[in-house]
């Protein structure tokens, strides 16, 4: 029998929260029990195991970040939208931090498909129909863009740039600002590097170099 005053929803959130203080990877059923002081049996009446709770955790962290980032963006174009796209998540993972590393967790395709992420997928590209993007290269950008915020959220929240300067608040300000101009400025396919220029040969021996 289900135990009084718990269900799905309500173990999801005790799960979260309790991700964002003792970290994703310790969340277990076990541990939830212990919270609610009841034995874990009780909560299998809701969870199925810890992969299924993290699991949807997950789909929390999904679509709590999908509408913030609604919020965000609504009208914004171009640089203020790519700017507010990146400070929700890196604000959120400062906020959220075992919500966040919920959020990055691997779902079957079924489940992925059902999931938020198309949210975000969307709203991703809706940012850079704004610089003309068209595809395959709005797929590249979007693999960019992805791969730069989850690399300096990752490393900030490690305390990768703790003890270095200049300030990460200045590094983040010049990264996102040399996104935008990527993204204005996106090569096109193959173009080739311009070609070095070759040095100037050197002057025969006896002989002076022109000034």
């Amino acid at each position: 029998m289900a135990y009084a005053g718990l269900s799905t929803e309500r173990l999801t959130l005790a799960g979260a929260e309790l991700a964002d203080e003792v970290g994703f990877d310790r969340v277990t059923v076990s541990e939830l029990a212990r919270r609610f002081d009841v034995k874990v049996a009780s909560l299998y009446s809701h969870v199925k195991n810890s992969q299924d709770l993290k699991t949807r955790i997950a789909l929390l962290a999904l679509a709590e970040m999908a509408d913030l980032l609604a919020a965000a963006l609504a009208g914004r174009a171009a640089k203020d939208a790519l700017t507010a796209f990146a400070n929700v998540y890196r604000d959120y993972a400062r906020e959220h931090p075992g919500r966040y590393a919920a959020a990055q967790l691997r779902l079957d395709p079924e489940t992925a498909a059902a999931s938020a992420g198309a949210r975000h997928s969307g709203m991703t590209r809706a940012i850079l129909r704004g610089y003309d993007l068209t595809e395959p290269d709005q797929t590249h950008a979007v693999r960019l863009l992805g791969s730069v915020v989850s690399g300096y959220v990752g490393l900030e929240s490690q305390g990768g740039f703790s003890h270095s300067a200049p300030d990460p608040e200045v590094s983040w300000s010049r990264i996102l600002d040399a996104l935008d101009a990527l993204l204005r400025n996106w090569p096109a396919p193959g173009a080739a590097p311009a070609p070095e220029a070759e040095p100037e040969p050197a002057p025969a021996p006896g002989e002076e170099s022109a000034p």
